[in-house]
């Protein structure tokens, strides 16, 4: 074989192989938002469903909605950096958790998405937060939490410091971590029912997007998207008729 048609195979072996990487994802290319209903069966949904997130908050309803009830005591015991995002997950017996609708949803993890997914009559945010809960049903609900450019938020720094900068690297957390500080101290949400925001974009999720911003510093921000080297945001998915009340 010479070396034009051995350059040739090469490309075609490369271009074969990718199927094969059935399942990977991502936010650039041919596997990035658009294409992740076709790169397997089990993602399906994230091209044919209904109620997929994340959405453009605009019109709203208002409601007699049932105040956020946080209980954020212990923290993450860890930071991994999966590829796709920066993740403090929990310990499997937290006391983390979240009452809504009187159930008790615990929380499994948290992560950062930038700049935002869900937009907010069409602004995307610097960066946006995610906390994973789940009852005992094993229903989700997500309470989302929108960052500007401002001034620097320390209990940020308390992942940041020790954030793996290579994938499927991780570290234990050894400061404590409070997630209040996380959180607004003004509690009003939007909810709406949507769907995770990544592959298999399961629908079913209940969303708590916190109507008032924190703020990060330009460095922190730098620190994540230089870590990730990409943005990691999914487009905002069509409402269907859905409602977002408030």
């Amino acid at each position: 074989m010479n070396l034009k048609a051995h350059g040739m195979w090469l490309l075609t072996l490369s271009i074969m192989s990718t199927p094969a990487l059935a399942g990977h994802w991502s936010y650039e290319g041919d596997t990035a938002p658009e294409h992740w209903g076709e790169l397997e069966s089990a993602y399906k949904t994230c091209q044919t469903g209904m109620n997929q997130s994340p959405i453009n908050i605009d019109n709203t309803l208002k409601a007699h909605l049932s105040p956020l009830k946080t209980h954020y005591t212990e923290g993450p015991v860890k930071v991994l950096n999966n590829g796709h995002t920066i993740q403090a997950e929990e310990k499997a017996d937290t006391q983390d958790a979240i009452t809504l609708d009187n159930q008790r949803w615990t929380l499994q993890q948290f992560h950062f998405h930038a700049p935002s997914e869900n937009t907010i009559h069409g602004k995307k945010y610097d960066m946006e937060m995610h906390l994973v809960h789940k009852n005992a049903g094993g229903e989700i609900t997500v309470v989302a939490v929108m960052f500007d450019k401002g001034a620097a938020n320390e209990e940020l720094d308390k992942i940041w410091k020790p954030m793996p900068q290579q994938v499927d690297q991780q570290a234990t957390l050894t400061t404590h971590m409070d997630l209040n500080n996380l959180l607004p101290k003004v509690k009003t949400y939007w909810r709406f029912s949507g769907s995770l925001t990544t592959p298999p974009c399961s629908e079913g999720v209940t969303w708590l997007v916190m109507q008032h911003p924190l703020t990060l510093s330009a460095a922190q921000l730098e620190t994540l998207t230089r870590t990730l080297h990409h943005h990691n945001n999914r487009p905002v998915q069509p409402l269907h008729g859905r409602l977002v009340v408030e």
